[in-house]
């Protein structure tokens, strides 16, 4: 993909190693470990068939779930709405199937290696997602200020993009040694990556993103900030992270997370679906034909958990939404971290207080998205006077901010996503309703485009979320503010329970929320894999001497762990 300002610096061979998002803070090859015949560990068999809870039905869920029932132990998930969690596809009322809508996840980068494992196990196909000037995008309209530049490349675009894309190069070398992480993580140089980290960390912890660009050279113009903001690089503008931590920042461009997007064909909702009735090949303890929907009544998630306390032995009680009462030797919660703040009663002996503090200070992003079906893709009619589509992929400063176009033929019925905002630009959309929502949108769209009528293409109702109002998730995900480096290191390394208390010993978090790379489900899968390994060591298991898990070397490769006093 070449992006609207392209990633920070352009690779001239392109026979060397692929990316893997696996670091830098936690540099292990979870692709590796999943891919070694020798599978992920085994437990003793006087465990075998022994329950686990898990609480959350999202991907980091499922993935846990499934892993643990291959091992032998049978996994008991919880879900209060729906498998999937924030990888959700709906359909349009009356409209055919396959129009559909991606909710949450809908792009998904080569470098989540961990994440393509599943996707290609389950027999699920992707495509290349039209994001700004990809080469799977047509054409893309920059609005900035009430002024439109269409662009087929970025060398359709005036200079001064380009001395933008120029700026944020200089920046990320200058002042985040891009180049060399670039290759130590190509070359998978795991000592290498940690010596550059663990300065960028010690130095860069306190720094916003904001701050970051205005102690470059490179970045000294307002101006450039500002269109840098708006149109950004990737996926569109980034200046709803300028508040955040540069260090998350970082993750994404060293990994490529926002680079060669990729779609899931029919939608990534499938996956987890796919997931949940999978009958693995390789089980042990069950019997062949054994599926997690096999494993539950009715082939159904128990409710939503509304009590997790500890009980005698230091066993988890889970209380759930039918008043039903299930005591566990081990549980792994998946869901969003502050459903132990709000909906579910806790104990405060279930975590150390310091990972209360983490999981209390912990910043989400909010996040909107609208979508309208429309009877083709007219916006690769051409205009007669130009030549040119009559509508573009958009980026823009009014309130739509981000809209793209997604078609599955010239002569089939299309989807456009009309809007997709973060933080305050989605809190601009809370109060209205899905229709009053796409009112402001055309308006909007019908500034930029005065000659298309995308009305008269509508063929069914808009569906939209905005992530923030939705009673389980509170939030798009987890995006670290500035000094919280401490705090996301102790809630990714939970797995590693050798170091608790014994009585703080058993639930172990999982998900986006605790992953380095929120927001993308790479993260949450890594996370998954280190509960599992986390479950099976808990239950006195092991992993194979020629496939060591992320607990077996976790000395080698721990985050970089800042001072507190």
């Amino acid at each position: 993909m070449t992006s609207t300002v392209p990633n920070a610096v352009e690779h001239a061979d392109e026979q060397q190693p692929p990316i893997t998002m696996f670091g830098p803070d936690f540099p292990y090859a979870y692709d590796d470990f999943l891919a070694h015949p020798a599978g992920l560990g085994q437990i003793p068999a006087t465990e075998h068939g022994t329950e686990v809870a898990v609480i959350g039905g999202g991907l980091s869920g499922i993935v846990a779930a499934y892993e643990l029932m291959k091992m032998g132990l049978k996994p008991v998930v919880y879900e209060a709405d729906q498998i999937g969690g924030r990888l959700r596809t709906v359909g349009f009322e009356g409209c055919d199937d396959s129009l559909t809508a991606e909710m949450g996840a809908m792009r998904f980068p080569p470098s989540s290696t961990a994440l393509q494992h599943y996707i290609d196990m389950v027999g699920l196909e992707t495509q290349p997602f039209p994001n700004p000037l990809a080469e799977a995008t047509p054409s893309t309209v920059v609005d900035l200020k009430g002024e439109s530049h269409y662009a087929e490349t970025i060398a359709d675009l005036p200079q001064v993009y380009r001395d933008v894309a120029e700026a944020w190069n200089k920046c990320l070398e200058e002042g985040a040694d891009f180049s060399d992480m670039n290759r130590a993580m190509r070359e998978r140089d795991v000592p290498r990556i940690r010596e550059i980290w663990a300065k960028l960390v010690e130095k860069l912890d306190n720094q916003t993103f904001y701050g970051f660009l205005c102690d470059s050279e490179a970045f000294r113009s307002f101006r450039h900030r500002e269109i840098f903001g708006q149109v950004g690089f990737g996926t569109g503008g980034w200046d709803t992270d300028f508040p955040n931590s540069i260090l998350e920042i970082l993750r994404v461009v060293y990994t490529e997370a926002d680079d060669h997007h990729r779609g899931i064909v029919g939608g990534s909702q499938q996956l987890p679906l796919r997931l949940w009735e999978r009958e693995p090949e390789k089980i042990v303890h069950w019997p062949y034909g054994t599926s997690l929907k096999t494993l539950h009544t009715d082939g159904e998630p128990r409710p939503a958990v509304t009590r997790l306390h500890r009980t005698a032995g230091n066993r988890i009680t889970v209380t759930d939404a039918n008043g039903d009462i299930r005591t566990y030797q081990a549980a792994i919660f998946t869901a969003q971290s502050w459903m132990l703040l709000s909906k579910i009663a806790c104990d405060d002996s279930l975590f150390p207080i310091d990972h209360w503090t983490a999981i209390e200070r912990t910043h989400y992003m909010e996040s909107s998205k609208l979508f309208v079906p429309v009877d083709r893709p007219f916006w690769l009619d051409k205009d007669e006077e130009t030549g040119r589509d009559v509508m573009s992929m958009t980026l823009t400063d009014r309130m739509t901010r981000g809209t793209y176009l997604l078609d599955d033929g010239p002569d089939k019925p299309a989807v456009i996503c009309l809007s997709y905002t973060w933080c305050d630009d989605s809190l601009k959309w809370l109060p209205l309703s899905a229709s009053e929502r796409m009112e402001v949108m055309l308006k909007s769209l019908g500034e930029i485009y005065p000659k298309v009528d995308i009305r008269k293409h509508v063929i069914g109702n808009p569906v939209t979320v905005s992530w923030e109002n939705e009673p389980y998730f509170m939030g798009a995900f987890k995006a670290n503010l500035p000094g919280h480096y401490r705090y996301q290191r102790r809630l990714f390394t939970h797995f590693m329970q050798d170091r608790l208390a014994e009585d703080k010993r058993g639930i172990f978090l999982a998900g986006d929320d605790i992953s380095w790379t929120a927001g993308w489900a790479e993260g949450a899968i890594q996370t998954a894999l280190n509960a599992v390994w986390g479950v099976m060591h808990h239950f006195g298991g092991e992993t194979d001497p020629t496939n060591p898990g992320p607990g077996d070397v976790y000395d080698a490769i721990a985050p970089v762990e800042l001072p507190e006093d």
